[in-house]
């Protein structure tokens, strides 16, 4: 399953031959490079290891500089796996470019959502709160009752209650790439992908094509 890291640059639209405006987001992708291979023989499955993103050594720790460094490759900030079918061959060192990808392919682009803090059921959940009425005024976002006092006499494990938002990873799936830059390793896929502006992408090929 080919694929890329990138990072999110930002949205915009670009216009189709039909003059329709699309929505698009821009993401940095690549350059790439191949600093490990994994095999059935040796680790039991079948992953190629992707860094991205140069930065100075003093960024790495020694650990990581020294794995990179044996595969003759820069201090790179970001190291991520990516699943590969037994016909799939890489060899490490190997460089990756935008270009892995074609106009009009069909990507799963993974990243971690805005962190949003503590919140309540109604952003958290989209509960539409306790009536306004009848004595009720202090209770409008409530989440109502959790649980009995009877059987089972306990709140179900996974209820929807208030807590911790976002900043989790998150996969939108099958978008479709709509410009592909190899010269400025650039790509723009059709609508939004998750987190903020800088942060960490990995597109891979889409499991559901079409």
């Amino acid at each position: 399953m080919k694929g890329i890291l990138g990072k999110k640059v930002g949205m915009t639209r670009i216009f189709n031959e039909q003059g329709e405006v699309i929505p698009v987001t821009i993401i940095e992708a690549g350059p790439c490079y191949v600093a490990q291979r994994k095999t059935m023989e040796q680790d039991g499955y079948n992953a190629v290891q992707l860094g991205f993103e140069e930065v100075p050594s003093k960024k790495l720790t020694r650990p990581e500089m020294e794995h990179l460094r044996k595969k003759g490759l820069p201090a790179l900030r970001h190291l991520r796996e990516l699943r590969l079918t037994e016909d799939e061959s890489y060899s490490e060192g190997e460089k990756i470019m935008a270009d892995v990808f074609q106009v009009g392919e069909r990507v799963d682009v993974i990243g971690l959502s805005k962190g949003r803090g503590f919140a309540g059921v109604m952003k958290r959940h989209g509960f539409s709160g306790g009536p306004k009425t009848h004595g009720q005024s202090d209770r409008p976002r409530s989440p109502g009752s959790v649980g009995s006092g009877t059987t089972p006499g306990r709140v179900y494990k996974g209820l929807h209650m208030a807590g911790h938002m976002g900043d989790d990873r998150v996969t939108v799936e099958s978008l479709e790439v709509m410009m592909v830059d190899a010269e400025r390793n650039l790509l723009a896929v059709r609508g939004g992908v998750p987190g903020g502006k800088g942060g960490l992408l990995i597109i891979r090929e889409a499991r559901k094509q079409g």
